[in-house]
Formats: C-alpha cells, sequence, structure tokens
C-alpha cells in the first residue's frame, strides 16, 4: 500500500543524532508514511548501522554531495504525495505529523504547511526573536528579509517541486531560502502555531556557523528576479532585499581585504537599486566552492521495507 507521507531525512556523518532523529518519527502518531534517510557519503557507519532497521529505506551517496543532492534523492524514491523533511540534528513531538495531517485535510487548498518550532543549543533552550516567529498563509514579503520555514517544519504536496523545481544542488547553502521564496510567491502557506519541532543547534558542522552566507541568499535572489512572471511588487521587495544584502555582503568582503569581490557586490547593490533590468541580472560572480555537485555518484539502496504504512 502506497504511503500518504514520505518522511525524507538526509545525514553525514551523524550516526547517532540520526538515530535520535529517527526515533522521533517512529513515535509519531500518525501512522501512514515511509521513512526515506539518504545517507550522504559519510564515512562514520550511518549507513551499515541504519541499514539494519528492517523499517526504513536507506538510499546512500558514493561521495558527498550536499544537503540539496541528499533531499533531491530522497524525493525521487519517495512515493507518498506528501513530503515531509526532517534534518538529522533535528526531533519531531509525536503529534507533528497528525496535526499537520489534520490541518491539511481541513483546508484542501493548502499544498504546504509548517509548525513553529522549539529552538535547543547544546542541549539548552532558547528564546527565538520575534522576527523568527514561523507564519501562515501569504508569507512571501517576509520570507525575503530570512528564511521564514524550515524544513524539519514543513510539508508539501510533491507536485509543488514538479511544477517548480526541487532543492538546487548548485547552492551549497540558503538552498531552503530559495526554494520557499520560489514557492511562496505562489502559493499560501498553511501554519500549525504550535511548536512541534524541536531545532537543534550550536554542532561545530553546522554551515549556518560561517561566514559569508549571505552570497548564497543572494544567488537565489538573483534567479528569483530573472522568473518573468513573478509580480510587480514582488520584484521590487526582492530587489530592495538584494540592494541591502549587496551591501552588507561587500562590508562584510572590506574588513576581509576581499575588494575585488566587495566591488563586485557594490555594483550589485547598484543595479537593484536602479532601473529593472528584467531578466538580464548579472551573476553575482564565481565562487570555487558553488560549483554544480556531481550528478555521476552512484546510489547504493538498501531497500528494508515501509514503516508505518496503514
Amino acid at each position: 500500500m502506497v504511503p500518504l507521507v514520505s518522511v525524507i531525512i538526509p545525514t553525514y556523518n551523524r550516526a547517532d543524532l540520526v538515530r535520535q532523529a529517527l526515533a522521533s518519527v517512529k513515535a509519531q502518531t500518525y501512522r501512514d508514511f515511509e521513512i526515506v534517510v539518504v545517507d550522504d557519503g559519510g564515512t562514520d557507519g550511518t549507513f551499515e548501522v541504519l541499514s539494519a532497521w528492517r523499517e526504513i529505506r536507506v538510499l546512500r551517496h558514493a561521495g558527498r554531495r550536499g544537503v540539496s543532492a541528499a533531499r533531491n534523492t530522497g524525493i525521487a524514491a519517495a512515493r507518498g504525495e506528501w513530503l515531509a523533511f526532517l534534518d538529522s540534528d533535528d526531533l519531531w513531538l509525536p503529534d507533528k505529523l497528525a496535526r499537520q495531517i489534520f490541518l491539511l485535510e481541513g483546508q484542501p487548498e493548502l499544498l504546504i504547511c509548517q509548525t513553529e518550532e522549539t529552538w535547543v543549543r547544546r542541549g539548552v533552550r532558547v528564546n527565538k526573536p520575534s522576527s523568527h516567529r514561523k507564519l501562515g498563509g501569504r508569507i512571501f514579503l517576509p520570507s525575503l528579509a530570512r528564511c521564514m520555514i524550515s524544513p524539519s517544519a514543513v510539508i508539501l504536496n510533491r507536485r509543488l517541486l514538479s511544477d517548480h523545481g526541487a532543492f538546487d544542488e548548485t547552492l551549497p547553502a540558503a538552498e531552503d531560502y530559495d526554494l520557499w521564496l520560489r514557492l511562496t510567491w505562489r502559493y499560501e502557506v498553511g501554519l500549525v502555531d504550535e511548536s512541534l519541532v524541536i531545532k537543534r543547534g550550536g554542532h561545530p558542522d553546522q554551515l549556518s556557523r560561517q561566514w559569508g552566507l549571505d552570497r548564497f541568499r543572494i544567488r537565489a535572489l538573483v534567479k528569483l528576479l530573472e522568473e518573468p512572471d513573478l509580480p510587480r511588487p514582488y520584484a521590487r521587495a526582492a530587489r530592495q532585499t538584494l540592494a541591502v544584502k549587496c551591501a552588507i555582503y561587500a562590508q562584510g568582503c572590506d574588513k576581509r581585504g576581499r575588494l575585488t569581490e566587495a566591488a563586485r557586490y557594490r555594483a550589485l547593490s547598484r543595479l537593484a537599486q536602479g532601473p529593472d533590468p528584467g531578466r538580464a541580472w548579472p551573476a553575482p560572480g564565481p565562487c570555487r566552492s558553488c560549483s554544480p555537485a556531481s550528478s555521476r555518484g552512484a546510489v547504493l539502496m538498501a531497500d528494508r521495507g515501509n514503516f508505518g504504512q496503514s
């Protein structure tokens, strides 16, 4: 029987954390789901450990390709109409899926929804800023400033990705920001205003701890502005955000002695403030760490059946 929901968990060298994430999925009160774990070429034995779990499907990249590629591999293998994502360092509360499916069944026009979340850093609960409060409805405009949807909190209909593309594998970071911008100007987002996700931070391997991630958000904004059907008020707001982010990033480059890069981003900031160039936006510039992920790596699969199907 085909499950209604596919839970997709990307992981890389987090054997202990991913086992905890899996336990939180197995504890869900809603049962009509499958679990697909994608080991992104890890070397800590995650694949071997999880392959012994008969209630999950485990896929493996032969080499590390990034979180976007890992999620996309899971999406391609998933069978459910609805896709839920869980980062391997996060946890779900038992009613997470049940509350979201209840909302979606009651509002069939919704194709994407999220929940609130609790932040934990190094095992200690922290108060998140009010600016990070989760929103529902038409949330495109507030989503320009910062990522307003957490992958671990979202569930979406798979046809959204079929129609508008999945995660951009050329973005090493801000891949979720890029996707949510593509979707939120087109669709309303449902909200279960309950903290049903525990978002754990403070790990040394978190990409978000590194400086310079705004250059990937800048690339996402340039991509967005190249979309021909983007409504003009949204395009104006996106250009304003692009100008601000470019200026701030240029200041950071100056402080680090990256003067050529700073000049390039200042030029892009000025362009964003001038007449609309239409779809003729220049690329923000080369970046050795931004090359497209290889699609040649073999994927090894260990299909261990399906858990939680009714």
